[in-house]
């Protein structure tokens, strides 16, 4: 559906060729944005919902009674089960720091969530056998475990928007919800809205820099200049590289199968695959309406520094 969309307004509207720069690019800002607004829409409305339902309160009580790791491995899984790719993840992110649920917790969801999940892994196992795939679902894992960790070790909280704070302590005076069905779907709209009013802005900035990336970054110069397994700069490189190149795990599997088919190693690969698909510039964007400077950087910092060792783990293993 948002292909035919893309390919209506691009190609037949405006008549562009598709072989073109400005054909691509545009065609992967239109696909792009109107699925992201769709599956935000949805996303955020599900949340609203169940949000009415259990309040905010009632999580906070739940989580803080299991133990850290309990709470965290909770939701790597529920991060790895939920197909969405990262914009559509900080949602679900955001719902969960106004929940109160601790926020290394969460750092730990929404690292798992755009790099693993069951329709990324089964596209895997097709072409890359299932070594490879096991390997990539259980770095991913690892990442998001520790990911969380560290995250929870500076005490991130202290960089949450202020706001957030509010709703999560009631201090925006929010009245009770009505959990009637029409109650509900009354407050999970609101929330649409809400949302959507303070993140569209970002959200198009950032699908705009993927868009010119994937238009005018030919795919030769990326496999030329990513190189061998004995390049260790190359992995670095791949993980800077993949941060203005959105998109999700797998929509990109066909990339990486074209960078691997070029004689691109294996954990460069990989590597560019989870910067891609947990580290792109659009998610970071959003994120920044929800925390401050110092928590961004650290997120981008860790995750950087954590795919750039199992790059370099894959190249050394060199399967």
């Amino acid at each position: 559906m948002f292909d035919e969309l893309a390919n209506l307004v691009a190609y037949q509207w405006l008549g562009l060729n598709a072989d073109s720069h400005a054909g691509a690019a545009l065609h992967f800002f239109v696909m792009d944005t109107t699925k992201i607004f769709v599956m935000l829409v949805i996303i955020i409305y599900v949340m609203g919902l169940l949000r009415a339902l259990l309040s905010p309160e009632k999580v906070r009580e739940y989580v803080r009674g299991k133990p850290q790791w309990l709470a965290r491995t909770l939701a790597i899984l529920l991060g790895a089960i939920t197909p969405f790719c990262s914009c559509s993840s900080v949602p679900l992110f955001i719902g969960f720091v106004e929940a109160g649920i601790p926020l290394g917790v969460t750092f730990s969801f929404l690292i798992a969530s755009p790099m693993i999940n069951e329709v990324a892994v089964v596209i895997l196992l097709g072409i890359l056998g299932w070594e490879l795939t096991a390997m990539y679902v259980a770095a991913g894992l690892v990442v998001a475990y520790i990911g969380g960790v560290i995250m929870q070790h500076f005490k991130p909280e202290r960089w949450v928007e202020e706001y957030v704070w509010k709703i999560q302590m009631g201090e925006a005076n929010l009245a009770e919800v009505d959990t009637s069905l029409r109650g509900r779907h009354t407050y999970a709209w609101g929330e649409v809205k809400e949302i959507l009013r303070r993140l569209w802005k970002w959200i198009i900035a950032g699908i705009a820099v993927g868009a010119v990336f994937h238009g005018y970054v030919p795919e030769g110069w990326v496999t030329e200049h990513l190189g061998g397994k004995d390049n260790w700069l190359a992995v670095p490189g791949a993980v800077l590289l993949g941060v203005p190149l959105y998109s999700n795990a797998t929509g990109v599997i066909p990339v990486a199968e074209a960078m691997l088919g070029k004689g691109v190693a294996i954990g460069t690969t990989l590597a560019f695959m989870m910067s891609i698909a947990a580290l792109s510039l659009p998610e970071m964007i959003i994120l920044r309406k929800v925390i401050k400077w110092p928590a961004l950087a650290l997120y981008a910092s860790v995750l950087a520094v954590a795919f750039t060792l199992v790059g370099w783990g894959f190249n050394v293993i060199n399967l």
